[in-house]
């Protein structure tokens, strides 16, 4: 599996890119443990969209062998988008 993350926008206009492939990283098979155990599988495809030009925009997408999945969400610290925030900092982490 596949995973990355990639932002646009913000205050600064900055952008940022991360990617695991789990088959592969030693933390990979960990990673995939704490996607399917937070949920965030069955959040694909869904859209967390707050009002702000200056929030930083993250795009997730999963490929897999059984497809390839996305969603967005804004960086605004609210619970809804705390799920993928927190995957963004350990692909940071694991970079």
């Amino acid at each position: 599996m596949k995973i990355s993350a990639t932002s646009s926008g913000g205050f600064a206009g900055l952008s940022e890119h991360y990617e695991i492939d789990t088959q592969v990283h030693p933390q990979g098979r960990a990673v995939e443990a704490a996607l399917a155990h937070a949920g965030l599988f069955a959040q694909l495809q869904e859209s967390v969209q707050p009002v702000g030009a200056d929030l930083r925009r993250w795009q997730i997408v999963v490929e897999s062998p059984e497809g390839r999945s996305s969603m967005t969400f804004i960086e605004d610290g609210s619970a809804a988008s705390a799920p993928w925030q927190a995957l963004v900092a350990h692909l940071r982490q694991q970079g």
